[in-house]
């Protein structure tokens, strides 16, 4: 079962799957689903699908792990009011209640989950593999620890979040695509025209006479945003980091040589790895009775499985490091054995196995020469990233009593960056753009701060503070003529070209439609004709830009057009012709085009299914719990 859905995922019906459950926001693996179900806490019902109950610490925890993620992705705390805004609050709801719906879909179809199935589900998990894809235990530790969750209420969810799956992936089993809506699709992507062209140019706008001061005044009235001067705003900037508090050569050389022996085959070179396979069985003295058949040689670990039924997938771990095992049980006994060898009865997470080790690959390590001034590096970082809250503790106390920012950086050693101008788009006065951390965070903070605040210090994504201080405001403004005037008659020289090539662009549009000759046209303007054929939708093909093409195939064929090329040149043209390939069903290209298609139908019936399921089990929700249960009941 469990390798029919993992091919599954690769289907239509797979990628419709998560891109349903991704926007009824019900992922377990990325979201995280439900808050721990074995945690102690308040059990009030703040909702209810059925006979399924959401409690006050379902909807808490949920909204707390949610807020803590949004948090760090924009590396501050985020107020109450804040996360209303984004809409978490409802985001939250309706993940609570689309999971609720489907949980209790599955509670009354009776479907269950396997132990087995649990298991290789987590191992499979990209977010608990190492660089090598080998699951990794501490890794998924430190994800539970991070998202404050037990390894049991994980387990839990991750049996739900199959069950739901399961149901999904049933009712969006046998959907297909409509021939006609899929030939539909082919033809507007595989839609080729042929166009005859002729290009207008600058020279034929004719003689554009200078402009006179009152039309370069005018010009300047009506078109005044063009030259407006953004706000400029002024700036002190530290950034300390673990990096810059670090200091390597104090680390001590056991130190570093004890960091080698005992991260070093997993850090630098490739751990020993194993090939193993496990038997599962309901009891240990079924397990001990096929042990001993194994002893004398009644028969063989494949035959063994066979006889037991077990599937592939379950019987065959793979290739796994000692830290890769879910079950460390089952780590322990695997890395116990010589190769070819079986274990007794192992007792684990899952019941009772036998295991056998297939083969054996020896783990390699770089020297500690190679890798010693590396290790010393990360251990000054890693000490540093220890001492990093002292240290913004230390400057906070420091700016409570209005010191400058500027004073603080250079008492602790540290030059400050002083940012003389710089705008809302974090550019410069020439129109460069400025280095700086969190360059788009810090510019918009710098915005909204003024002169004489104290600004709350930004988290970097190393563990460091970024403090700033407004020292400087220059409002926006508009710019005189006399500051832009070059720029000014630049601007006006382009609009009369542009303006009179439109009119006679216009007009040549007007003789073709009443029988004039396109050559003919091309020759009064002492141009050619051009052709290009194979012209694709939504393409470039030079020197037909993408308003030109969006314009050829914006008219129908045997008619006439213009389009803009840029800001001085223009094009008309005749569209002589558009054709498409036949649509053949049998085809790669049909085959992704009724993917799609399919995709998008099983979405819209999935989001239908979800709706009436609601309908029929009846939800009911208690909007003052929840609001107070999440914090936001004022």
């Amino acid at each position: 079962m469990l390798r029919n859905m993992r091919n599954a995922g690769r289907t239509w019906v797979g990628k419709a799957v998560a891109g349903v459950l991704f926007t009824l926001l019900i992922l377990s693996f990325a979201v995280w689903g439900i808050g721990d179900i074995f945690r102690s806490g308040a059990s009030a019902t703040i909702a209810r699908v059925g006979e399924t109950e959401i409690t006050a610490e379902m909807a808490r925890q949920s909204y707390q792990d949610q807020v803590r993620r949004l948090s760090a992705q924009i590396g501050q705390p985020i107020t109450p009011l804040e996360a209303q805004a984004f809409g978490l609050d409802r985001e939250i709801l309706s993940n609570l209640v689309t999971e609720a719906t489907l949980d209790e879909r599955a509670r009354q179809l009776g479907i269950s989950v396997s132990d087995q199935l649990v298991a290789r589900s987590i191992m499979d998990d990209p977010g608990f593999q190492n660089s090598a894809g080998d699951f990794d235990q501490g890794r998924f530790q430190q994800l539970l620890f991070s998202n404050n969750l037990s390894e049991q209420g994980y387990v839990a969810q991750q049996r739900d979040a199959i069950a739901r799956q399961q149901i999904i992936a049933a009712l969006a089993a046998d959907i297909s695509a409509p021939v006609a809506a899929m030939e539909a699709v082919h033809r507007y992507g595989a839609e080729r025209r042929e166009a005859r062209f002729l290009i207008l140019d600058e020279a034929d706008a004719g003689e554009i006479p200078s402009p006179t001061e009152d039309e370069l005044a005018a010009f300047h009235e009506e078109n005044i945003g063009r030259y407006r001067a953004p706000e400029f705003r002024a700036a002190t900037v530290l950034r300390i980091d673990p990096a810059a508090l670090a200091d390597p050569a104090a680390v001590p050389a056991e130190q570093v040589r004890s960091v080698y022996e005992q991260e070093g085959e997993t850090r630098f070179g490739a751990p020993e790895r194993r090939e193993v396979q496990r038997i599962p069985f309901p009891s240990e003295q079924e397990a001990a009775d096929a042990a001993s058949r194994l002893d004398i040689g009644d028969i063989d670990f494949e035959g063994l499985a066979a006889e037991h039924d077990v599937a592939d997938d379950v019987l065959n771990m793979g290739m796994m490091t000692r830290d890769a095992f879910i079950d460390p049980a089952i780590g322990e006994a695997a890395f116990a054995l010589g190769e070819g060898e079986s274990s007794g009865p192992v007792s684990g997470r899952f019941g009772h196995s036998l295991v056998r080790v297939v083969s054996i690959e020896e783990g390699q390590v770089l020297p500690f020469d190679d890798v010693e001034a590396e290790i010393r590096e990360q251990i000054a970082v890693d000490e540093a990233r220890d001492r990093m809250r002292s240290v913004y503790d230390e400057i906070e106390d420091q700016r409570a009593t209005a010191r400058p920012l500027a004073d603080i950086a250079r008492e602790r050693g540290f030059e400050p960056r002083l940012v003389e101008a710089v705008d809302a788009q974090g550019r410069d006065p020439a129109g460069n753009r400025i280095d700086l951390p969190r360059a788009e965070t810090l510019v918009s903070e710098i915005f909204e701060s003024d002169i004489g605040i104290d600004n709350a210090a930004l988290r970097t994504d190393d563990g460091g503070y970024i403090w700033f201080d407004v020292t400087g405001v220059e409002p926006a403004r508009n710019r005189g003529l006399d500051e832009v005037r070059e720029e000014v008659i630049a601007d006006w020289r382009s609009d009369q070209i542009a303006q009179r090539l439109r009119e006679r662009a216009s007009d040549m549009v007007s003789q073709l439609d009443t029988g004039a000759d396109l050559e003919a046209l091309a020759q009064e303007a002492e141009g050619g004709v051009s052709a290009i054929d194979e012209l694709s939708r939504g393409e470039v093909s030079e020197p037909l830009d993408e308003p030109a093409v969006r314009a050829v195939f914006a008219t129908r064929v045997g008619e006439h057009g213009t389009a803009p090329l840029g800001e001085t040149r223009r094009v008309v043209f005749t569209v002589e012709s558009a054709r498409a390939t036949p649509f053949l069903t049998t085809t790669p290209a049909a085959d992704t085009i009724g993917e799609r298609l399919q995709g998008d139908i099983a979405e819209d019936l999935l989001t239908q299914f979800i709706a009436q399921l609601q309908d029929d089990v009846g939800v009911s929700i208690n909007e003052d719990a929840y609001r107070e249960a999440i914090g936001l009941d004022f």
